[in-house]
């Protein structure tokens, strides 16, 4: 690993459990594939493919699981050296359903406590923190103690540097209420020059369901770009400067989840490249859109050979995955598979449940 990271990430990891077979209810699979997951750790994963040195700040459990993750990241390529376990805590698993196109119920196993909601500042690399070209947070990992007060030295110590992310990523199960979120979120984005979010989660943030208006707000913190993520309507991305809406991509859709997280890998490197923000948005949105016609989200992370192939498919009007698909075909190709138009925003469109919870939308 590079002296100093291109990507370092830190909040939510864990174990996903996908099944192997679409268009069934869990009380219906038979068999489930075994991945790595967690919103953050997929973009670091993903921002290695494109050859960026890149390390995730987190907690496993003391498990068998929590030993798969460290194998899986070593694997990815992603510096493993700041995760941590925590000793009589299960390392947390995810399963989901998948209905193509565009429902994906979450289950969270996260209980009696999440290990990467354990992090304290003792686990810190401020340093590296410090240091680090791109710092990605999320704002679920604002949700509880003491993972808040090691995010907030997180921010003190990178001290507002440029490429300092905030994902909203406002998930209802984590918190009390909307409220609760809102209040951290405002904090949260005094301290960053980067915002993520769909529409809703800037409701949540700064109050605004419109996008431009969502943007302008985010601005008006002080952020240097605010990217909106509209999923069938695309991406708006505005900065003091300009500007930009990329249309979506057509995708034949399997999984849409970690549309979002391939996307934000997308963007880390695209930010790091520097080339103009319409090309990076547009690279992110075809990241996205390739993992959104695969079964996974960690090992479906795309190299720049095939985002750059998916573009080319989509400037023809062919739907991303097709040509994949007809060459390899997958598994998950059965059941109610169909053509979307994707903005890489599949979880607005997914529902989330936690374990023992109710869903939402």
């Amino acid at each position: 690993m590079s002296a100093v990271l291109d990507v370092l990430t830190m909040g939510r990891i864990g174990v996903d459990v996908y099944p192997l077979q679409t268009g069934v209810s869990l009380r219906e699979v038979e068999s489930f594939g075994k991945y790595l997951g967690g919103s953050p750790t997929n973009v670091a994963v993903a921002a290695a493919r494109y050859g960026r040195a890149s390390a995730v700040i987190t907690r496993t459990g003391e498990d068998p699981f929590g030993a798969f993750i460290h194998d899986a990241l070593r694997r990815f390529g992603v510096d493993d050296r700041f995760v941590s376990a925590v000793p009589g805590l299960p390392t947390p698993v995810t399963f989901c359903e998948i209905f193509p196109p565009d429902e994906f119920p979450l289950y969270f196993y996260r209980r009696p406590a999440a290990p990467d909601m354990q992090l304290t500042e003792a686990e810190l690399p401020a340093e590296l923190v410090r240091g680090t070209r791109v710092f990605w947070t999320i704002g679920s990992a604002l949700s509880e103690e003491p993972s808040r007060s090691a995010m907030h030295s997180a921010y003190v110590a990178r001290a507002r540097a440029p490429l300092t992310v905030l994902d909203l990523d406002y998930r209802p199960m984590f918190w009390s209420d909307r409220a609760a979120a809102t209040a951290e979120l405002e904090w949260a984005l005094e301290h960053v020059t980067v915002a993520v979010g769909n529409l809703d989660e800037c409701y949540t943030a700064v109050g605004e369901r419109d996008p431009h208006r969502a943007a302008a707000a985010l601005l008006e913190r002080g952020l240097d770009l605010a990217v909106v993520k509209q999923g069938p309507l695309g991406v708006l991305a505005a900065t003091r400067d300009e500007v930009v809406e990329v249309p979506p991509v057509p995708v034949e859709v399997v999984n849409g989840l970690g549309a979002g997280d391939a996307f934000g890998g997308a963007l880390c490197a695209g930010l790091l490249a520097g080339g103009p923000l319409v090309d990076t948005i547009r690279f992110a949105n075809a990241a996205g859109a390739i993992v959104a016609s695969r079964l996974e989200c960690s090992t479906a992370m795309p190299t720049t050979p095939e985002v750059d192939a998916a573009l080319a498919d989509a400037a023809v009007g062919r739907p991303v995955g097709t040509t994949e698909r007809a060459a390899r075909p997958s598994p998950a190709a059965a059941g109610r598979d169909g053509i979307a138009a994707t903005g890489t925003d599949a979880d607005a469109a997914a529902g989330s449940v936690a374990a023992g919870g109710r869903a939402h939308g």
